[in-house]
Parts: C-alpha cells; sequence; structure tokens
C-alpha cells in the first residue's frame, strides 16, 4: 500500500513550510556544506540559478561577475529545478518522504508557492506552454503530472525504478523519463535499466530498454532539435569474473541515443578511452543548435565535449549485418559493436578536466579544485557544471582549442573536508582506481547497490553474488553474502586493493569507513505520515510471531542476527548452503532480494521462494508482511 497523495496534515505542513521558507528568503541557510548538483540558466543568460542540496537552498549568480547576489531558501533539499516559457517563474523539487516544488518568482526571488508531489521529488520538466509540471518522484516510482494553474496534481504515471531525470521534446507530446537502476532477476542473462516515454496526450508510459549491464542511469536530455534522446549511465560487465579492469573488464560508462520521435533505442557509445576511463557520466545537455553534446563526469571530474553531428552521422550508417570486406577487427563492423567500441568516439570526443589539466596527481585527490561534477548548462560555446563536492561551478570554454579555459565560480567559501567528507569524496572518486574506470559509487551509487550480480573473486570464481547495500554495513558483521569478510572494515580494504586495484594510504579506506558509518535510511514511501500503515502494523505481529519466527533471524533494531543460515537459496552456481543473514531496512529499495538477486519482489519471494514457512501464509497475510517489511 502506498502513501496517501494528500492528506490534511500534509497540506497543513506544506503551509508551515512555506512560511518558514518566506521569512528564511534572501539568507544564507547555515549548513557545513552547499553541495551543488543542478542547474538552469535565466533566459536572458545572464544568471545561473543553482541548486545546493547540502544547505538547502537555491544560489543565484550574476555570470558577468562570477558571484553569488542571492540565496533562497527551500522548505527541504531542493534536488533540480527549471524555468517556466513565462521566464516568470522557477518550479524548484525538494526531495522529502511528502515531497514538495517550491514555486519562486523570479523576479523577487521569493518562494510565493508551494505544490504537494511524492517521495524525494527531483528531475521537474514542463511542458512548452508552461500549463504542464512533470516531476519524478525517485521513491514512489512513478512520475507526477501537474496543472501548473491550480497546482494539483492530475495523475501519476508509473515508470520501471527510480526515476531520476525527466526531459520533454520541444513539441510537448513526449516526456522521457531516466529510470536509475534495473528491474530485472540479477541472475538473469540480461540485465538492464530503461527509459520511459510518456505521451502527454494520454500519460501511456512506453518503456525503451538500454542494453544489457546498463544501471545507474543518471541524466536525460532532449536535444533542442527534438529528434534524439541522450541518457547517461553506466554500462557494466557484470558477466565478466573481477579479474582486472583494463579495457573496461568490468565497468564501462555510457552515453544511450533514442530516437525522440520513433521513441525508439539508436546505440549506445562508450564515453572512455581504451586506457582511461571516464568514471560515472552524471550531466547532459546540448547546446543551443543541437551539434554539441556535453557530459559531466562525477567520478573523473571532466566533462566530455561530443560532435553530436558526427557521431549520429556514424551511429546510423553503422550496418546491421557484417560486411566481408570490413571485418572489424580492432572496430566496430556493426551497430551492435558499438556499445563494446573504447574508440567508437576518437576524433569525435574531448575530454577536458575541470581541474585545468596538468598531469593527474595525488594532490588532485587530497586538495580538488573541482570534485564531483553533476548538472550542467550551456550558454553559447561555454558549458557551467556544479562541482557538489567543491561548492562551486566552473565555466568551461567548449570551443576547439589546444587548452580550454576553465574558471571556477565560488558559492561559497573554500569547505573544511572533515574526515566522513573526504570518505564520502573517496568512494565517488575514481582517481583512485586503476586507469580511473570506476568508482566505490559505480556498482554502490549513493552507497546502495546497483542490482547486478557480481563474481567477485573472494570466495572462488564462477559464483556470481547480488551486490549489497552499505547501509548498516560496519553495525552487521559479517561482510559479503557468503560471509567472508569478518566485518566492513576488512571488505573496504580488500575492495580498494582487489577491485579498485590500487594500493591507497590506510587513511583513505579509514575516511570511507567514517562515511558508510554516518549513513542513515531514508523513510519507507510505503509509511502513512511517517507512522505504521493498518496493514504494516498487522504485519508487524506475523513478524514479531514466535511461530513464524521472522524476528528470529531478523530481531530489531537491525533486523539481522549476522549469522550464516541455509534457507534453501542455494543456486545452480553457488558452492556452499549457508548466507549471511541481511538486514530488512531498506529493504523497499534494496530489489532484487537474496544473495543471488533471484526475486525482483518481496512476493516473489514469499510465494515462489523456499524461504522458511512462506506457503503456509494466506494471502492477506503475506500482504500485510510484505507491508510491514517494506515499512522498515
Amino acid at each position: 500500500m502506498k502513501r496517501e497523495h494528500l492528506t490534511a496534515s500534509r497540506i497543513l505542513r506544506a503551509v508551515c513550510l512555506l512560511a518558514v521558507c518566506s521569512i528564511m528568503v534572501g539568507a544564507v541557510q547555515a549548513a557545513e556544506y552547499l553541495g551543488p548538483t543542478a542547474v538552469v540558466a535565466s533566459p536572458d543568460e545572464k544568471t545561473l540559478y543553482i541548486v545546493n542540496t547540502d544547505a538547502r537552498q537555491v544560489a543565484v549568480v550574476d555570470i558577468a561577475s562570477a558571484k553569488v547576489v542571492k540565496s533562497i531558501a527551500m522548505p527541504a533539499a531542493p534536488t533540480g529545478l527549471v524555468f517556466s516559457p513565462d521566464d516568470n517563474t522557477l518550479y524548484v523539487t525538494c526531495a522529502a518522504p511528502e515531497g514538495t516544488v517550491a514555486v519562486v518568482d523570479v523576479k523577487t526571488g521569493n518562494v510565493v508557492d508551494s505544490i504537494a508531489a511524492g517521495h524525494s521529488a527531483i528531475g521537474p520538466a514542463i511542458s512548452p506552454d508552461g500549463k504542464t509540471l512533470y516531476v519524478c518522484n525517485r521513491f514512489d516510482t512513478n512520475v507526477s503530472v501537474i496543472d501548473v494553474a491550480s497546482k494539483k496534481e492530475l495523475a501519476r504515471v508509473d515508470v520501471i525504478r527510480e526515476p531520476t531525470a525527466a526531459a520533454i521534446t520541444p513539441d510537448g507530446k513526449t516526456v522521457f523519463v531516466a529510470n536509475h537502476l534495473p528491474l530485472d532477476p540479477a541472475d538473469a542473462y540480461d540485465v538492464a535499466c530503461s527509459i520511459t516515454a510518456i505521451d502527454t496526450a494520454t500519460n501511456e508510459p512506453t518503456t525503451i530498454r538500454l542494453p544489457n549491464g546498463s544501471a545507474d542511469m543518471r541524466g536525460i536530455c532532449v536535444s533542442p532539435d527534438g529528434k534524439y534522446v541522450y541518457g547517461t549511465h553506466i554500462l557494466a560487465r557484470y558477466q565478466m569474473p573481477t579479474t582486472q579492469l583494463e579495457r573496461g573488464w568490468m565497468n564501462t560508462n555510457a552515453l544511450s541515443v533514442i530516437d525522440a520521435v520513433a521513441k525508439k533505442f539508436v546505440n549506445t557509445v562508450l564515453l572512455d578511452d581504451v586506457d582511461l576511463g571516464a568514471a560515472n557520466p552524471w550531466g547532459v545537455t546540448c547546446t543551443a543548435d543541437s551539434k554539441t553534446i556535453v557530459v559531466s563526469h562525477a567520478g573523473t571530474h571532466e566533462v566530455s565535449v561530443i560532435d553530436a553531428t558526427a557521431m549520429l552521422e556514424k551511429l546510423l550508417a553503422m550496418p546491421e549485418e557484417k560486411d566481408a570486406d570490413n571485418p572489424g577487427l580492432y572496430a566496430s563492423a556493426t551497430a551492435a559493436d558499438v556499445p563494446n567500441d573504447l574508440a567508437f568516439l576518437v576524433g569525435l570526443r574531448r575530454r577536458i578536466r575541470l581541474d585545468g589539466g596538468g598531469p593527474w596527481s595525488q594532490a588532485s585527490i587530497d586538495d580538488p579544485t573541482a570534485n564531483g561534477p553533476r548538472g550542467l548548462v550551456t550558454i553559447g560555446s561555454k558549458a557551467y557544471v556544479t562541482a557538489y563536492f567543491t561548492d562551486n561551478v566552473v565555466a568551461v570554454d567548449l570551443e576547439p582549442k589546444l587548452s580550454n579555459l576553465v574558471n571556477s565560480i565560488p558559492l561559497g567559501p573554500k569547505p573544511e573536508i572533515t574526515e566522513q567528507r573526504r570518505g564520502e569524496m573517496l568512494f565517488n572518486n575514481a582517481q583512485i582506481c586503476f586507469q580511473h574506470w570506476q568508482s566505490c559509487a559505480s556498482c554502490h551509487p549513493d552507497a546502495r547497490a546497483d542490482a547486478l550480480n557480481w563474481d567477485l573473486m573472494n570466495d572462488g570464481l564462477g559464483n556470481p553474488k547480488n551486490a549489497s547495500s552499505m547501509l548498516l554495513a560496519h553495525k552487521t558483521p559479517p561482510a559479503m553474502a557468503s560471509g567472508i569478510r569478518p566485518n566492513a572494515e576488512a571488505a573496504v580494504r580488500a575492495g580498494i586493493t582487489h577491485i579498485q586495484f590500487a594500493v591507497r594510504p590506510e587513511a583513505d579506506a579509514a575516511a570511507i569507513d567514517e562515511y558508510l558509518k554516518s549513513l542513515t535510511p531514508v523513510p519507507s514511501p510505503y509509511l502513512v505520515d511517517g507512522k505504521l500503515s493498518e496493514s504494516a502494523q498487522r504485519g508487524k505481529k506475523l513478524f514479531d510471531d514466535e511461530e513464524k519466527g521472522c524476528a528470529k533471524c531478523h530481531p530489531a533494531p537491525l533486523f539481522t542476527d549476522g549469522i550464516l543460515h541455509d534457507v534453501k537459496s542455494r543456486g545452480a552456481y553457488d558452492r556452499r548452503d549457508t548466507f549471511d543473514t541481511p538486514t530488512l531496512v531498506e529493504s523497499w529499495r534494496t530489489a532484487p532480494y537474496m544473495h543471488d538477486g533471484h526475486y525482483t519482489t518481496m512476493e516473489q519471494l514469499l510465494t515462489e521462494g523456499k524461504h522458511a514457512d512462506a506457503h503456509e501464509l494466506s494471502d492477506e497475510h503475506r500482504k500485510d508482511l510484505i507491508e510491514y517489511v517494506h515499512s522498515l
């Protein structure tokens, strides 16, 4: 049972938040870090509006003076923003269990209204006529369709999983939505995330599946000419044993191309070089003429500048079948080869480092000038990129030159990096990895899991297991599904050595420990006004019932006994019967389930699996039990 869309308490809360927000407009809300994530330019291209997620504010930057001229406080952590077509209003999504959209009067810089949205609202898009607003409700796994005039929700459109970004075509006929993670059995042959295309006339969704291994999708944009959609994601080689990193053996970093008119997948190109990864692609945008695509790389702190015209010509010219005169020994011979071709964009793409270039060094890790680029916007021949960890915006000259000019616009004082924050930076930093192919966050986005099975070498070859969330990892030893690591501390150090293929100072691992220990659960979307629903309350009684025995292996408050058990889940490739008991906290977001990710839903697990005494539950009891577990 999902939460009610609107309740009396929610309306009251929104009114109170609006009042508080209005009082705080213009004042910088106290925060240790700003955390800039998203950015838009004013229609006259003289001003930048920047979401500072950590500080719960929107910063207004005058481009000419490169200074912050105003800060607008938000009622909750802002995640995205979009201008109305009339240029007078800014809509800012704010993430909370009961998400909102803050309505900002651009002329006064005041928050003048609030619109109800869903859990962890993010990725707003607005129709060209300004009448309809679309908001991604990440943890409700749907998109709100909002009438701007009445500020009422007209519908919610279900998508695949964790929508994180949306973009609308210039004709207003289709909204394209980026689904962050796959929703497939992880032990299947094909596991991939998708793009959802929503017909704005009917609100009917169409699923556009991406290539096998696609995950961690972050950004999406529609070219200004309305012809193509571009989405950024990782293309994981999860079916390979994790024995090396060269040539993208484990993770590659990709841009997928969709035909916006036909709503069909075109192809996926890799953003890496043969011997240098471009980890964690995040934001994506186009120049006004649609001729250039710009992608930010959150793991390697750079941008890719791609000749869109030349790339599309090359993609569309690729044959479907091999030509005898082109064996394709060192390049793509067919369209199907492109997602494996690390050289496809050679000559069509430039990589521009946001730290100004020079040799990669320890200094760029310890004292970075720009770290964690995420959102970006283009104005003429420049791109403006938000750097999440260094609290600045970087202006990048996109013109092809021997040396591209990169200038930093500080959004506040240089942040003082605590041990916890340094650990978060390292967790998301692919510079510590051999050849920069991946960061810890590549397989653990937001320190959770990528929904893929990986064949790690810690317990032998050929027995892949589902990636785990890092939430509570340090409180719930042992680590790994097979319990092969005694605790999370050992797992962190082994991961640096055997997954990043790096030798790093002990201080780096210790800092990552501190970051992971700081993680807190996100309130479940199954809660109602922050409390268990009636169904979940009944489910709790079943869970705690000694005869049912759920709480015996999953005791509160961590909901794990830390013991390896045999629950008859051994798969075809396993060499053992017993597996670590996982915490059930945040289980609503950790599908697929079991050590091999065999079940995509908890209902499947309790009906098809051999887990405990699931088959003895009535349908109603099973529903209540699942409701409770999903509420943790």
